[in-house]
């Protein structure tokens, strides 16, 4: 519980901190930061005001509004990230690819990124950026977390069998690479499992042991 409470608590002092449009205007390269990333509309900005209980991320029904990548402080040595929603963004081709250049450099490149949130409609899971993000992932020993967004789209029961499909899925092409589970925003569903994976990449349980060992 007190792991909880202390991560819950780091996300809601979540604050501004600078949009990057390259990767040398990134703040310092230190401390740990945490990228949720994923297609265009799938609910990437939604995900992150109701993990951080803030307005931070800009949400619309326009997919690809995110066109930079906006850093959130948590506290001086923790950050979050919002990076380009890609996919189908209607945007001129030589702005597609200059996201796809400069997030290619920052998701190869930053030292302090800890791990991935990938964010996947929970209706249309593995198009070919999330398999090129897990493929990605997979070359570069970077920890993946998939929320299968907008899980309330569906019943329960139709949630639970993409999620045991999707599983399968990973198991199978991407082992020791990710982790999933469903999420929804709006029902406020899953919370409690994403802040656990939060608070493992924040390095949060050491902080608490070792205040518990000075006690």
């Amino acid at each position: 519980m007190q792991i909880k409470n202390i991560v819950t608590g780091l996300c809601q002092k979540a604050q501004f901190l600078i949009s990057a449009t390259r990767l040398d205007q990134c703040p310092a390269d230190e401390g740990v930061e945490i990228a949720f990333v994923g297609r265009s509309n799938s609910g990437k900005s939604s995900a992150i005001n109701c993990l951080t209980k803030t307005g931070l991320a800009r949400t619309s029904k326009t997919p690809g509004r995110t066109q930079l990548l906006n850093f959130f402080s948590l506290d001086e040595h923790r950050r979050l990230v919002d990076l380009p929603g890609y996919g189908y963004a209607k945007v001129p081709m030589p702005l597609k690819q200059h996201w796809q250049k400069h997030l290619n450099s920052y998701l190869s490149n930053r030292k302090s990124l800890v791990g991935v949130v990938l964010l996947m409609d929970i209706r249309h899971p593995f198009t070919p950026f999330d398999q090129m993000m897990l493929d990605w992932a997979q070359t570069n020993k970077m920890p993946v977390h998939i929320l299968l967004t907008k899980a309330d789209k569906l019943t329960y029961g139709a949630g639970r069998t993409v999620l045991l499909k999707t599983q399968k899925e990973l198991n199978e092409n991407w082992a020791d690479t990710a982790s999933i589970q469903l999420f929804s925003a709006t029902k406020r569903l899953g919370l409690d499992e994403a802040y656990q994976q939060l608070a493992l990449w924040l390095e949060i349980s050491a902080e608490v042991q070792g205040t518990e060992q000075a006690d």
